[in-house]
């Protein structure tokens, strides 16, 4: 799980990548890299849960979305993620 830390003055440049920065989610979605994400209704935080071996493939990830310079960011292994049954709408608020 990827906990992000948004900056609190969100630039022109930041903003321009948003787009990309959710096609690039979507995509991660359906290959089933990208099992969770959430943004804080202040923006100042965001989550990710992801599907990866260790914390270099988690890196390597991270580093594949336009927006991830812009942030810090801090990566918590998981050894168990409960979630709602698989039927349930996956959706993205970024």
């Amino acid at each position: 799980m990827v906990d992000f830390k948004l900056p609190q003055l969100l630039s022109e440049d930041f903003l321009k990548l948003i787009p990309q920065q959710r096609s690039k989610i979507d995509k991660l979605f359906r290959e089933g890299k990208l099992i969770n994400y959430a943004l804080s209704l202040d923006h100042s935080k965001m989550w990710a849960v992801v599907s990866a071996n260790n914390e270099t493939e988690v890196k390597d990830l991270l580093f594949e979305l336009p927006l991830t310079r812009f942030m810090d960011f801090n990566i918590n292994m998981l050894t168990l993620y409960n979630a709602v049954n698989g039927e349930s709408p996956v959706f993205s608020l970024n």
